[in-house]
């Protein structure tokens, strides 16, 4: 038995404007969605990243997270032309000097979504 991959789920009031956010600025694709069950899956390459109303036994006033999520890349740079205008900023696109080039943006919601690769 392996773990083979991970798919966070993400809650938001607003599941529609939420993945135009991740199709329009992010450049995600959405692969499903189903307004009923107030959920939807966006991917890009290999990341998927699922969006969907709190279920009905959570306490969820806004959207919230203690930590960021990590998405790895080979193409760094790259990214961070493509998003650097189209998304909130958290850290613009820096060396780190525990060996990873990386920047941070917010997502609708307020998520932080962190993209880096180790420096060569």
């Amino acid at each position: 038995m392996s773990l083979k991959s991970i798919a966070p789920m993400l809650y938001t009031r607003q599941v529609r404007e939420s993945v135009d956010f991740y199709i329009n600025n992010l450049g995600f694709t959405c692969i499903g969605y189903d307004e009923d069950w107030g959920w939807a899956t966006v991917s890009r390459d290999d990341i998927e990243i699922m969006l969907a109303l709190p279920v009905d036994n959570t306490s969820f006033t806004v959207p919230k997270f203690t930590g960021s999520f990590y998405i790895r890349t080979d193409k760094v740079d790259i990214l961070w032309s493509e998003l650097k205008e189209r998304a909130v900023i958290c850290y613009p696109i820096e060396d780190f000097n525990y060996g990873m080039r990386e920047f941070g943006v917010f997502d609708y919601n307020g998520y932080l979504l962190q993209f880096g690769m180790p420096i060569e």
